[in-house]
């Protein structure tokens, strides 16, 4: 049999590429390793984007760019021919921000004051590299500066009244005053940028950047209004440097993403917004790979409700059908019933919870649990023979747990 594992990241456990080595090892070792395995890290557009890129023949890069709170960090990026795939969180990520977990660190300063510098400046390493075709994966970001940052890493100059240069972060920009483009890196020009993002926001109001995301960076409440004021005076002087796409763009879905770099992207950088999975399934080439295949694997850390609106296993999932390939999904742990799953595409799912019940036990030890995954998949598809349309049937009990 060949089978495709293409997985994303198990959350807190195992990046892909480690999803894909364990299961394999299980998987052959059930199968007294006559199986052909073709391993495709995948992901959807956040983090993990760079391992998928990685795994699918981009060569790693590494550049020192300035982090999220000003401190030097090394920013991994990865090249292939004139084409770059960028994951924002590399440089320019919350976890990047000394003593941050999840939620951030609530009233924290680093909320209104962290940047994306380091992104723009991963970029320009990029253009060193002779790429013309800049990915940009975002999700994961300390940051809301609308893109200023990322913006200043490319050459551009944020003043205020007296012709000073503003301070890092978002909330300076409710003293910006001109935005000097002069210096803006003349290769941008010949260069084309992909915005893979699934968050479809707005840059300002309710529904935008500062006031979804920013309270997960750790912006208090006062904070909130602040930097949503900070970015519509943003899109006002931009809108006089550059007319009014400017205020156009802060309206364009994604335009929120990643603290509005969204919104330098596609106002600055013509971007254009694709959802993460159907980008990254592209670079990987999954669709091509899938020839030939029995059976395709994917999964996630938690497959649940929030995995069937648009993430790595549903695209995966997708690809497949259209080759006529069955899926199977493995996961730590999963609240999707047998309707959910069939519905879904998926003939089966495996979760770490049915080997361990205890859940943090599942996080400390998900290798060897998928591991012993594997070696029962093998087992079941051993007894069962291959996949095909008069056993898929045998396959429909969905193990949840």
């Amino acid at each position: 049999m060949r089978v495709v594992i293409a997985p994303d990241k198990f959350k807190g456990s195992l990046s892909a590429p480690e999803v894909c080595s364990h299961l394999e090892k299980g998987l052959q070792r059930g199968a007294g390793g006559n199986l052909e395995v073709v391993r495709i890290p995948v992901a959807d557009g956040g983090e993990g984007t760079l391992d998928a890129a990685v795994g699918s023949g981009f060569t790693r890069r590494t550049a020192t760019v300035a982090g999220p709170t000003g401190q030097p960090v090394d920013a991994d990026f990865a090249v292939r021919g004139h084409e770059a795939v960028i994951e924002m969180a590399t440089a320019s990520g919350l976890a990047l921000v000394p003593g941050v977990h999840n939620g951030g660190r609530p009233g924290s300063t680093d909320a209104t004051t962290a940047t994306s510098l380091g992104t723009g400046q991963l970029i320009r390493a990029a253009l060193d590299a002779g790429c013309r075709r800049i990915i940009l994966g975002v999700g994961g970001s300390a940051n809301t500066d609308g893109g200023a940052g990322l913006l200043q890493g490319l050459g551009a100059r944020f003043l205020d009244s007296r012709n000073n240069e503003l301070p890092p972060g978002g909330a300076a920009l409710a003293n910006l005053h001109g935005i000097d483009f002069t210096d803006f890196e003349p290769r941008l020009v010949d260069t084309r940028f992909v915005l893979a993002s699934d968050v479809d926001n707005p840059l300002l109001g309710a529904q935008g950047a500062a006031a979804v995301f920013g309270p997960q960076k750790g912006a208090a409440q006062q904070d909130v209004g602040m930097l949503d004021a900070a970015l519509a005076r943003f899109v006002e002087v931009l809108a006089r440097e550059i007319g009014f796409r400017a205020v156009k763009a802060a309206e364009a879905p994604g335009a929120g993403a990643a603290g509005g770099v969204g919104y330098a992207a596609i106002a600055v950088l013509a971007a254009t917004r694709r959802p993460g999975i159907d980008v990254v399934l592209e670079f990987t080439g999954l669709a091509d790979r899938l020839a030939g295949a029995d059976l395709v694997i994917t999964g996630e850390g938690s497959l649940d409700e929030q995995s069937l609106l648009g993430k790595t296993p549903m695209g995966v999932a997708r690809a497949a059908a259209a080759q006529g390939v069955p899926v199977i999904a493995v996961c730590g742990r999963t609240t999707l019933d047998h309707g959910q799953a069939a519905a879904a595409g998926f003939e089966d799912i495996y979760a770490l919870t049915a080997l361990e019940s205890d859940v943090n036990r599942c996080i400390a030890e998900a290798g060897p649990l998928l591991e012993q995954l594997g070696t029962q998949i093998s087992a079941e598809l051993a007894a069962t023979g291959p996949v095909t349309a008069s056993t898929k049937e045998d396959l429909r009990v969905c193990r949840t747990f």
